[in-house]
């Protein structure tokens, strides 16, 4: 009787042990359909802003707009994406992951269109709203779906294949802008063309979608601007840099004698630079024991880099060489910062998070752009430099004062 009760003892533990097994299994297979459709989705979306970022600036620059009024119409994205952070995932949560991302989708394309259309310059500002809001939806839902479909032994390789392909995105923008130039309608059908591909993905894996449970985080939503305070202030360096920079960037290469062709292709060179460099950083974010250190890290290569930058400006190579490093490693703070959200949060506290973590990558984005065209007009072609360096050397002093004053 007794080795009876062992043996039922044994082959239950056994079981037990099995279905244990299969459950760890479970969670650590990635869902590659959702995660391609979500990744597959975004990069179209990449590709139209890596586009449109330069290509407006180029266009009002051209009508005789200065360079800080460039960059408050440039601010706008990111006045629209700090509207549409909070308000994205309720949204979903009514109307579902997927018909969110297909209504976003459909807007961004006819509003890409729209700065044809209209040439009065108040009427882009309501157009950039409109834009980035939509924006704003594809970058949290994709990401959320991103990290949940990611499991987390393997979460910074997947993020890093998401950033690749994104970067690849914005590279491919302006190279597209260095060959079909600024002028007629080529350019922004192109970019429509684009978002509205990002639709095909997304319905291949339609039956595929994150449930997005309703616990009430809506109003928690602000608190998690502050749980990770390192990992959002990485963000928001790297959304005022990447707004910021690709906006004006055209305008300093001009200022500085590039021709408009050759400033467009220093842009591709940082757009190259990610995508060479997203997956070796989110499989070394896999296995460093602290995240912080790398976005440190990253954040001192970019101080390093906008600094030397005023002295590279008379040879286009060794600039182009400079910024491919440079970008690949700047880029580094979203990927990293992103992978540590999804270490520590799931479902929709990661959702509410990651709307979070795009908050403040929007602020970023209504910040850089400001303060770099700004920068431009008070000190000249130096101002660009001066003021990335700024964004970068405000993050390594947070860092440093919250290791000192925080355990």
């Amino acid at each position: 009787m007794m080795r009876s009760d062992r043996e039922a003892g044994s082959m239950a533990k056994r079981k037990s042990d099995e279905i244990i097994f299969q459950a760890e299994a479970r969670l650590e297979k990635i869902d590659w359909l959702s995660a391609c459709a979500a990744i597959a989705s975004i990069s179209a979306v990449g590709i139209a802003l890596g586009l449109g970022l330069p290509l407006l600036s180029v266009i009002l620059e051209r009508r005789g707009i200065s360079a800080s009024l460039i960059g408050a119409n440039t601010a706008v994205a990111g006045l629209a994406s700090l509207i549409a952070a909070p308000l994205i995932t309720p949204i979903a949560r009514r109307l579902t992951v997927r018909l969110t991302m297909l209504l976003a989708i459909l807007a961004s394309a006819l509003s890409a269109v729209g700065f044809y259309v209209f040439e009065a310059f108040w009427t882009w500002f309501p157009l950039r709203l409109i834009f980035h809001f939509s924006i704003t939806a594809l970058f949290i839902l994709s990401e959320y779906w991103i990290n949940a479909a990611a499991p987390p032994r393997s979460r910074g390789f997947v993020l890093g294949i998401y950033a690749t392909v994104l970067s690849l995105g914005f590279a491919l923008g302006p190279y597209i802008f260095s060959v079909v130039g600024s002028v007629g309608f080529l350019p922004f059908g192109i970019g429509a063309g684009v978002i509205l591909f990002a639709a095909f993905p997304l319905l291949l894996a339609w039956k595929r979608q994150p449930p997005l449970e309703r616990r009430g985080n809506d109003r928690s939503f602000w608190r998690y601007i502050w749980v990770i305070p390192t990992a959002t202030g990485a963000v928001l360096v790297f959304g005022a840099v990447e707004a910021g920079g690709f906006a004006l960037f055209p305008v300093f290469g001009n200022r500085i004698g590039f021709t408009e062709s050759a400033a467009a292709q220093l842009l591709t060179a940082i757009g190259l630079g990610n995508v060479v460099m997203q997956i070796p950083i989110g499989l070394l974010s896999d296995r460093v024991k602290d995240r912080r250190t790398l976005l440190v890290i990253f954040a001192a290569v970019g101080l390093i880099g906008t600094l030397f930058l005023p002295t590279l400006s008379t040879n286009w190579t060794l600039m182009a060489g400079v910024l491919f490093l440079w970008g690949g490693v700047v880029a580094g703070l979203y990927t990293v910062g992103l992978a540590h959200l999804g270490s520590k949060l799931s479902g929709s506290d990661l959702a509410a998070a990651n709307a979070a973590f795009i908050f403040c990558y929007s602020a970023g984005m209504l910040v850089g752009p400001q303060v770099i065209g700004s920068g431009m007009d008070i000190f000249g072609p130096n101002g660009f430099a001066w003021s990335l360096a700024l964004f970068f050397g405000a993050y390594m002093v947070l860092v440093a004062s919250r290791r000192f004053f925080v355990r």
